[in-house]
């Protein structure tokens, strides 16, 4: 029987299957540890979403077994031999373990990013010069799931080596060949088969991330269905997540989407601007923006920003057009939102794009961008640069590692201190913008603070706590200077982070961030707050508005405080796999193609009530679905076309 491989065979099936066993058990240690996330009904919901999750987990074995496959049925006549049985087994781990380890590294940053990784979100590591360290301390703050993982890959091993071949000559060589040849060309097909997603219809494309959504029943889902290897794969080499689109006119855009935004608001003196812009701290954070959540037992975890946002105007109802911090950076500077890919890490980035500080130099201001990490980290220098930043202020020109925290960057409060005595050298009028860095992982509240910042429910509170009064030591330095009285301080998250409250980890409130301004000057910023519909994108217009200026430029967002008419209050609240549009009494989801998957009341913030089957008969409805598809082609067409100045 030796002749006919049927041995060889068997063990073949079982080490696959072996893998289908791991990514089952690696897709329930995915629920486990973000359960509350992921709206899954029963045990029974979890199993459906398992069976058809076997599509996308037999796209992503193939692919990374695929030499480990070709050389198991390959016609060798050694392939028996235990010199290449170790050969195999080594092939099989090195290529699935890599593959095995991204998905316990989702589980890890799906409370951040809400959605799985990417090729787009392996750009946040590539500008980096401290990956190692990151890494160490990413493993110690999530040592469980990788105490999980360690323990699985050893399981996983003893498994395979439960069946071994038997070697034995081979005396008939001829059937040998034979069966081989037929095994290979049945095979063939049937793999290829498997990496489309079990279809060879004319005209169907093989398997994509978006085909999660036929099979999910609540938007969570996906990402129960999906496994992060097909996720990476499907989007390796792919600036695409932009296309162009025909939806509609260029006169419907015009009227309701109304790309291009002009203002004449009469300044008679240019204030300053400095832009404070958060790391990480989502509105869940903030006493002002939790008065009317009713959550039981909250507390606030920045009473200098609260205190600062009572005295000036907050913005309470503002949702995220980005996830990670290089693309918050650009949704706040430039009026970028992000979805399927970012343009910040696309090829499109190169190109000329309406900005904050080149509005803010074409009226004549000095501009500076600060941010307390490794020069480059994230490419912020060169960023920053490019649209229109003169001066950029590092970790480099910093130059005092006493106050480096070891994992990211300088420390909050000495950092601020820095940008104060940098703004003091600037020119008047100044836009001065700087980036918080304390408030992200490994979130390590520094010397001689960590003792009085260690009382939060999570570790994200602390270090929350130690920003707040980093920046209000920032207030008590810079409020004796001579600039102080004329100067505008506009106060914005880059993205949101971690959840502690059940009415933050519902899908569409995770988003929700607070805009803060303030001026000493009442007649600059009056005191006060709204609760209009806003994002992230809307600052950008904000602030040009209060510089005072009056010419046209490219903004999707619209300024708060100008209050236009004809300027619909909107959000396009950022996703990955989907777009997301409140407006009105609704929030509409639409796939990456435009096709509508759902429709929800506007105060269904966890998307459970799917109220698609109304949009034939309610006009609001597809005015909704009208301009969200809208915005997705002018979005692309600018992007695509040059056309973002």
């Amino acid at each position: 029987m030796k002749s006919f491989r049927i041995s060889e065979y068997k063990a073949l099936a079982y080490r696959l299957v072996l893998v289908y066993l791991f990514y089952f058990l690696v897709r329930l240690a995915f629920y486990s540890f973000n359960y509350t996330h992921l709206n899954v009904e029963s045990i029974s919901d979890f199993l459906r979403l398992a069976f058809y999750g076997l599509l996308f987990d037999t796209t992503a074995i193939i692919y990374v077994n695929l030499l480990f496959i070709f050389l198991s049925v390959l016609p060798l006549l050694i392939n028996a031999k235990k010199s290449f049985q170790k050969v195999l087994f080594w092939v099989y781990f090195l290529f699935n373990l890599p593959a095995y380890l991204f998905n316990f590294i989702d589980i890890a940053y799906f409370s951040y990013n809400k959605t799985r990784l990417t090729t787009n979100d392996w750009a946040l590591v590539e500008n980096e010069h401290n990956p190692i360290t990151l890494l160490t301390g990413f493993l110690v703050q999530y040592w469980a799931i990788f105490a999980v993982f360690l323990v699985l890959v050893l399981l996983w091993f003893f498994l395979y080596k439960k069946v071994q071949i038997k070697e034995e000559k081979i005396t008939r060589k001829k059937p040998y060949f034979i069966t081989s040849i037929i095994v290979i060309v049945l095979l063939a097909p049937t793999l290829i088969f498997g990496i489309r997603g079990f279809s060879f219809k004319a005209g169907v494309i093989p398997l994509t991330v978006m085909d999660a959504s036929k099979y999910a029943r609540d938007i969570s889902q996906v990402n129960v269905l999906l496994n992060t290897p097909f996720t990476i794969l499907r989007t390796m080499g792919k600036n695409k997540g932009f296309k162009e689109f025909k939806f509609t006119t260029d006169e419907y855009i015009q009227q309701y989407i109304k790309p291009i935004k002009q203002y004449h608001n009469e300044v008679t003196e240019k204030p300053n601007i400095v832009f404070i812009i958060l790391e990480g701290m989502g509105a869940e954070y903030f006493g002002v923006m939790n008065q009317n959540t009713q959550i039981p037992n909250y507390r606030t975890h920045t009473p200098f920003l609260d205190s600062l946002a009572q005295k000036g105007f907050y913005f309470t109802n503002i949702y995220a057009n980005s996830i990670h911090s290089i693309e918050g950076i650009s949704a706040v500077t430039a009026g970028m939102p992000t979805f399927q890919t970012a343009w910040v890490r696309s090829g499109y980035a190169q190109r000329e794009v309406s900005s904050l500080p080149n509005i803010a130099r074409s009226l004549g201001y000095e501009t500076l961008f600060a941010h307390g990490a490794t020069n480059g980290s994230m490419n912020f220098d060169g960023y920053t640069h490019q649209i229109g930043y003169q001066t950029y202020l590092g970790r480099t020109e910093f130059n005092d590692d006493r106050y480096y925290n070891g994992s990211w960057g300088i420390d909050d409060e000495p950092f601020l201190q820095f940008f104060a005595k940098k703004i003091n050298q600037m020119k008047q009028p100044f836009l001065a913008t700087v980036f918080t860095l304390s408030s992200h992982g490994p979130y390590k509240v520094p010397e001689p603070h960590n003792k009085r910042f260690n009382k939060g429910d999570m570790l994200m509170h602390n270090v929350v706590e130690y920003s707040d009064y980093s920046i209000g030591k920032f207030f008590d330095t810079v409020k004796k200077e001579s600039w102080y009285p004329n100067t505008i301080f506009a106060i914005i998250p880059d993205h949101t982070t971690e959840d502690y409250y059940d009415f933050y980890k519902q899908k569409i409130a995770h988003h929700r961030l607070p805009i803060i301004l303030f001026s000493a000057n009442k007649k600059l910023i009056p005191q006060g707050s709204s609760d209009v519909l806003g994002q992230q994108i809307d600052i950008f217009p904000t602030l040009a508005y209060l510089m005072g200026y009056k010419q046209p430029f490219r903004s999707w967002g619209r300024s708060l405080l100008a209050n236009l008419p004809d300027e619909t209050p909107r959000a396009f609240v950022t996703n990955t796999q989907f777009y997301q549009l409140i407006q009105g009494n609704y929030i509409y989801v639409l796939d990456l193609e435009g096709e509508v998957v759902g429709v929800y009341a506007n105060t269904d913030l966890n998307l459970t009530q799917n109220l698609k089957e109304e949009v034939s008969k309610n006009e609001e409805m597809k005015k909704g679905i009208a301009d969200m598809r809208a915005f997705i082609q002018d979005f692309m067409d600018r992007i695509i076309n040059d056309k973002l100045r």
